[in-house]
């Protein structure tokens, strides 16, 4: 049905800046290549990126037009305001005008004449009007007849449109994306998720597990999906990866692509792809695709076009989950600027502070049930995907230097993070495509399509400054698309563009070095530190083994273990897949093993201070 017709794609950019044409405008910032539905303004609102197309006069002549380059029925119209902080513009009524050589144009009537739609009374909320009939034609044009009082003519917009088959026309047919694979392509509710992790799990019952880590504000359970060849187990040797998705409720392609790529995987694995396989034998992977249920309610129920910038963003209690983790960054810092300072504070697994985890601090449940994951199992590399750009950001989130709002803030691990995210950007099918028109007012291009989080823009107690910091885990947040709710007609597009990003990037935690640090009876030891020299970032072993994602290169590396001699190697990353094997036996220290030999003959440990015994046994040499 009409009712049906898709959005022909301002928001996602698939109209193209040269099919938006307007009688005025205010200035080259607000051109109609601005006119876009939920296109945001830069922080300046300055000459290049700004929030609508504005009219360079105030009367009721003025237009703006879309070019849909082939015959098209046009169904409806959607409006918005002008996205800016400081003035309030929006257009509250206008006419619609057709054209199929955009000299002629034909009013949209009715029964008494031009029929005037009811526009905006607010910048952000999006407002739908359906034609009374569809029309067919190449070019649509929007006249607005009367703005906000103290304001001037400014208007996001989005057209909904069926385009009608063009036999003759080879450019259009050769740029309409499909996908030859077969997966579920559409929205899911909570509901339809639920059901569709099942059937994967029916259909590859050996290598799935659905499993829940925790409940939403709402009690909605937080699934997840295991896919591994011994899925509820952590097998000694195999790195633990995570894609996330939906922090931000109105997010929501993230959590479709990992709907999708479970389907994938579970097909592609039956189907005997050795590629595929190798990853599900070789890693223990786990799918979360909706870290904020109640926020997506919220905007599934608005739909793909209507839900504006930010319906459904935050949690129930309006907490944004994104930087609702402890601020680690600050703690570390500050004790590395004091340098004589009382407590010196671990370069990795910093520990929560107190106050984050009484009960009255403003942390969400969801937030502490993704804190307990993280903490439970051994995660070695995890995306989080977003939405709103097309970009890959890894950590520093946060800057250091007080006084800036954006300042490029490197984790030592900076050059692995630059590899991960460019594993990810250069296998896209948009992100690093220097053609490409940037979505919203950030060009990403000079950096390949990566951006350092806090040199963007920055944020204390971020998910991957946090992962970083208190856990194993190298966390890096993937924006997969200009627009945050894509209408259900995109997905297999989308689905095509990401694909081979999502396995890349999986992959990549078989990059650098693991291992087993072991006692001399053979037993692995848990909680070990590894230390690469040059790097100050350490890690620990899980139970007993370890695995340190490093770019490739020689490195010195070094196991320490409370009550065990340190233990130094060289262990060489090459540039082909799969981490070099570097394993580690330690033996315990003479002071460990006395204490050890005191115990079983039954006595206390001599209760000397361990200063105390080194005086002695100093003492002791230099008798001798």
């Amino acid at each position: 049905s009409s009712a049906d017709c898709p959005p022909l794609g301002l928001e996602t950019l698939k109209i193209t800046d040269f099919q938006l044409h307007a009688s005025t405008a205010k200035r080259y910032g607000l051109g109609a290549h601005r006119g876009r539905l939920n296109i945001q303004a830069g922080v300046n609102e300055n000459d290049f990126y700004d929030g609508a197309w504005c009219a360079g006069r105030n009367d009721p002549y003025q237009w703006i037009e879309v070019d849909a380059r082939r015959l098209t029925k046009f169904t409806g119209v959607i409006t918005q305001g002008r996205n800016s902080l400081w003035s309030s513009n929006w257009v509250t009524s206008y006419r619609v005008l057709v054209s199929n050589d955009s000299h002629a144009w034909t009013a949209v009537r009715n029964e008494s004449g031009d029929v005037i739609f009811e526009g905006n009374s607010e910048k952000e909320i999006p407002v739908l009007n359906m034609l009374p009939v569809p029309l067919v034609a190449r070019y649509i044009r929007i006249n607005p007849r009367s703005w906000f009082q103290e304001g001037s003519i400014c208007m996001r917009l989005e057209i909904l449109g069926c385009p009608l088959p063009d036999p003759n026309n080879y450019y259009h047919r050769r740029n309409e994306m499909t996908t030859t694979d077969n997966l579920d392509f559409k929205h899911h509710n909570y509901k339809e998720m639920r059901q569709l992790m099942k059937t994967v799990n029916k259909m590859c019952p050996n290598i799935t597990r659905i499993y829940n880590i925790g409940k939403s504000n709402q009690g909605l359970k937080l699934y997840a999906v295991e896919i591994s060849d011994n899925p509820g187990e952590h097998e000694v040797g195999e790195p633990e990866f995570r894609y996330i998705a939906g922090a931000h409720g109105n997010e929501v392609l993230g959590r479709e692509l990992i709907l999708l790529l479970m389907q994938f995987m579970c097909q592609e694995y039956l189907a005997g792809n050795p590629r595929i396989v190798h990853l599900i034998e070789d890693t223990r992977i786990h799918l979360l695709p909706s870290v904020n249920p109640d926020g997506y309610d919220k905007a599934y129920k608005a739909g793909s076009e209507l839900g504006g910038w930010s319906l459904g963003r935050w949690t129930q209690d309006g907490i944004d989950i994104n930087n609702n983790f402890p601020d680690l960054n600050s703690l570390l810092w500050e004790s590395e600027d004091q340098k004589k300072s009382k407590r010196k504070v671990p370069n990795h697994h910093i520990p929560i502070p107190d106050w984050y985890l009484s009960e009255n601090a403003t942390v969400a449940v969801e937030t502490r049930a993704i804190i307990a994951w993280m903490e439970k199992i051994p995660f070695v590399l995890g995306g989080n995907l977003q939405g709103g750009e097309l970009v890959v950001a890894y950590p520093y989130d946060m800057v250091r230097s007080m006084w800036k709002t954006q300042d490029y803030t490197p984790t030592p691990d900076d050059h692995v993070f630059r590899w991960l995210a460019y594993s990810y950007a250069s296998t896209h099918r948009l992100m690093t495509d220097a053609r490409r028109r940037a979505c919203h007012t950030e060009d990403f291009q000079k950096e390949d399509g990566t951006v350092n989080g806090a040199s963007w823009h920055t944020v204390a107690g971020s998910i991957n400054d946090f992962s970083y910091l208190h856990t194993n885990c190298f966390e890096l947040s993937i924006y997969v698309g200009c627009d945050k709710y894509p209408h259900e007609s995109e997905l297999p597009e989308e689905w095509e563009n990401n694909r081979e990003s999502l396995i890349v990037f999986m992959e990549q935690v078989h990059r650098g070095i693991k291992g087993i640090v072991k006692d001399a009876h053979g037993k692995g030891i848990p909680n070990a530190v590894i230390s690469v020299e040059g790097v100050n970032h350490d890690i620990r072993t899980a139970d007993g083994d370890y695995w340190r994602l490093l770019n490739p290169g020689e490195y010195v590396v070094d196991v320490k273990a409370e009550g065990y001699t340190t233990a130094t190697k060289t262990c060489e990353v090459g540039y082909d897949m799969g981490a070099t094997q570097c394993d580690f036996t330690i033996s315990k220290t003479n002071l460990a093993r006395i204490k050890e030999i005191m115990k079983k003959f039954g006595k206390q440990p001599i209760s000397l201070s361990i200063r105390r015994l080194r005086q002695r046994a100093r003492q002791w040499r230099q008798q001798r």
